[in-house]
């Protein structure tokens, strides 16, 4: 992530899941409990890439050498590591609408997404 988030790229960890927020009480050294319990849902939708940001873009001479952000996500994996359906259209919808998305499994992968043309 830090090797990729230099220059004109922005990108963040995106963590998603569910947990519960409430006021916690320590009931023993490995067992919290939560009352007035309520879900916390984070990150974007299920299956949003690990890394989210942008790529600053210069725009051509009809929008006045504008420079904007274009989205970027990055899907990191390990070598075998399989997306999910939800993943893989996430990346799509990304690509889609103009923006820079793919899987990584490696920060060379990293790279040639974000140097990519929207």
């Amino acid at each position: 992530m830090l090797e990729c988030g230099r220059g004109d790229a922005r990108l963040f960890r995106n963590n998603t899941g569910m947990g519960w927020a409430g006021n916690a009480t320590r009931v023993n050294p490995s067992d919290v409990l939560v009352r007035n319990a309520r879900p916390l849902h984070a990150g974007l939708c299920t299956g949003s890439s690990d890394l989210i940001g942008w790529r600053s873009v210069l725009i051509t001479p009809d929008m006045v050498g504008q420079t904007v952000a274009l989205f970027t996500a990055v899907e990191a994996k390990g070598p075998t590591a399989r997306t999910t359906t939800a993943q893989r259209k996430f990346i799509d919808a990304v690509n889609r609408a103009g923006g820079l998305a793919g899987l990584a499994r490696s920060v060379a992968d990293a790279r040639n997404i974000l140097r990519r043309d929207g």
